[in-house]
């Protein structure tokens, strides 16, 4: 004869504790979110983080943030970084700040499933598109009353389609702990970026390569390479005298967008002043950083630009120089790449010079 098992249930007073017990861990973990998303001020890095924060702590299979590009953007857009979901490259996922979803998701705080917006709505092309990815939530991120973005959730790992009230609170709690480092962030990058060129401010740029320095001298593994070029427009007093500050100005911009189409998000490019622009390419050695920056050269001397109607057509002169593992400050490195940029000057302009300490020795 079998012995029968009798399994005991949780007494409402047991249910009581064990419950209290997991709101006191989910307190303390929304404050390890809280302290690691803080620290991350870089945009596309603090993204990165939530996502993974966010599948983590509400068990998702995926998760998708949609932002601003800047704070005087009427679009929120689908960022890069996004995971789970299954997304097409012949769809433009952005969605106008006045559109009728956002007005409805802003009167929310922990978010509407799919069959509630629909219920509320009407599903235009622009959310039968989000509506494609398949998300099982739609959650606003609210920073100081002002919604700055909204989050997807993917489909729920466990069992149960449905989320319940109390990881709803657990959803708003984690929104705004996002909401809050996105918004810093944008702060940070609005006050950090130069208006014209969208490209970083110098003071910045400094701040950045001293902290890289700093990780790269205190790492006791493999050390990244890390390269620096120094780049200035030729010529550039007669194109605003020639054609106007006005032109000067397009000029600066499209430079800078070569700039960066040339450029990684793990670098870092900088106006250095005036017609001056400065790069910091991490992980890259030298033989590498020159053909970057011959590829940019390249680019800027093939490039017609094109004000009132006149065809401008300008070269850009490169000085390169690489991080040699000798605890040189951030300072000196630059103003190698300065002294080679110089040379390039001195030489004929339009070309690239490596710094004279990161030639082979002989």
């Amino acid at each position: 004869m079998k012995r029968q098992v009798k399994i005991m249930k949780p007494t409402p007073n047991e249910d009581k504790i064990l419950h209290q017990e997991k709101e006191i861990f989910d307190l303390k973990q929304l404050l390890q979110i809280s302290k690691s998303l803080n620290s991350v001020l870089q945009f596309d890095r603090l993204i990165e983080a939530i996502l993974y924060v966010v599948m983590a702590q509400l068990k998702t299979f995926g998760a998708a943030i949609f932002t601003k590009k800047s704070f005087d953007d009427n679009l929120f857009v689908l960022n890069r970084d996004h995971h789970g979901f299954d997304i097409s490259r012949d769809i433009q996922y952005s969605i106008n700040v006045d559109h009728p979803l956002i007005s409805f998701l802003d009167k929310s705080d922990s978010g509407h499933t799919p069959d509630e917006i629909s219920r509320h709505i009407k599903i235009d092309k622009i959310v039968k598109d989000l509506f494609s990815l398949r998300p099982s939530f739609f959650v606003p991120l609210k920073a100081k009353n002002r919604m700055i973005g909204f989050l997807l959730l993917g489909e729920k790992i466990e069992s149960s389609h449905e989320f319940t009230d109390y990881e709803k609170s657990i959803i708003e709690n984690i929104a705004s702990l996002a909401a809050i480092a996105i918004n810093n962030s944008q702060l940070l990058e609005m006050t950090t970026t130069d208006i014209m060129t969208h490209l970083k401010l110098k003071h910045y740029f400094f701040t950045l390569l001293m902290e890289r320095l700093d990780n790269i001298n205190s790492s006791s593994f493999k050390k990244d390479a890390l390269s620096i070029l120094m780049l200035d427009i030729d010529f550039f007093k007669q194109v605003n005298d020639t054609y106007g500050h006005a032109a000067g100005d397009i000029v600066l911009e499209e430079v800078a967008r070569v700039i960066k189409s040339c450029t990684r998000n793990a670098d870092t490019a900088a106006r250095y002043g005036g017609e001056e622009f400065v790069v910091m390419l991490n992980n890259t050695p030298s033989n590498a950083a020159m053909a970057i920056a011959e590829r940019i050269r390249k680019l800027v001397e093939d490039k017609v630009i094109l004000y009132n109607g006149q065809s401008i057509k300008v070269t850009i002169s490169i000085g390169v120089s690489s991080y040699n593992f000798d605890l040189e400050p951030a300072k000196s490195i630059v103003e190698r790449a300065d002294k080679a940029l110089y040379e390039s000057k001195q030489n004929g302009r339009n070309r690239v010079t490596l710094s004279k300490n990161n030639l082979p020795k002989c």
